[in-house]
């Protein structure tokens, strides 16, 4: 078997492959870029560096962020391995604020509490000097004086007697201390006081009284009411003075001596 080789046809095949290699050799080339100069090479590395340092700060500030809200909560791990968490809620209200006093208000409170101090100290003042201005004797009763000390229809009379209306105020005639305010035989209802020196003064046939055994009274506090109890000819008080050693005295003559006139 013999081959037929057609005329030139080495030289065709040689030139067929020639521009079959031509032709792929554009084909690559023109998908193919020429590369970029040098110093454009340099510019596109500087941006490059440039956009990720500012995609590196801004994680970082998100990040930052993320651990500032979960501040607030804790993880605890319980002896089961389970978790739990532990926080604040946003609903909560925020600590208490210390603001420190202003020297001006420090000032204010001082000059308030020396004023406080002279006014207490001016009422006192004012106490001591009504004090020795208080009288320490007085007549026990307002009204007419109708009887004295003494003998009276047979008898002796050992008080004085000082008419007037019925209710009329009846006085403490010196500072002391109630012993007995109730009935009392042939008086009705009669209060007695003793006083510092051991003296007692009686006031008999009151209509009422208005203290109690033990209380403290003052001269010229008011200790009872005129009355008409008892065995009495109309309303009117019976004063007696008993010194300390029980005596029944003239009451007038106790009261004159103590700058008293009845």
């Amino acid at each position: 078997m013999s081959h037929h080789r057609s005329p030139g046809g080495h030289e065709r095949s040689a030139a067929l492959e020639e521009a079959v290699d031509r032709a792929n050799t554009r084909t690559v080339s023109s998908h193919r870029l020429p590369p970029p100069p040098s110093a454009l090479r340099g510019r596109i590395v500087v941006a490059a560096v440039a956009v990720g340092a500012f995609a590196a700060a801004g994680a970082g500030q998100i990040g930052q962020a993320a651990t500032d809200d979960s501040s607030d909560v804790q993880l605890a791990n319980h002896a089961d391995g389970a978790a739990t968490f532990n926080g604040v809620g946003g609903d909560t209200a925020p600590a208490p604020q210390i603001l420190a006093v202003s020297k001006t208000t420090a000032e204010g409170s001082a000059e308030a509490a020396k004023l406080l101090r002279s006014q207490q100290l001016t009422t006192e003042r004012e106490a001591v000097e009504a004090e020795k201005k208080r009288p320490k004797f007085v007549r026990p009763a307002a009204g007419d004086f109708t009887s004295g000390y003494g003998g009276r229809w047979g008898t002796m009379h050992l008080g004085i007697d000082i008419a007037g209306p019925i209710g009329t105020p009846i006085l403490s005639a010196a500072d002391g201390k109630v012993i007995e305010a109730g009935p009392a035989s042939g008086f009705g209802l009669w209060v007695r006081v003793e006083h510092a020196d051991g003296t007692v003064t009686v006031y008999g046939h009151v209509d009422t009284f208005n203290v109690r055994e033990g209380q403290v009274v003052k001269a010229g506090e008011q200790i009872a009411r005129m009355g008409n109890r008892g065995f009495s000819t109309g309303p009117h008080l019976h004063f007696e003075v008993w010194n300390p050693g029980g005596q029944k005295i003239n009451p007038l003559t106790w009261l004159n001596a103590r700058g008293v006139t009845v």
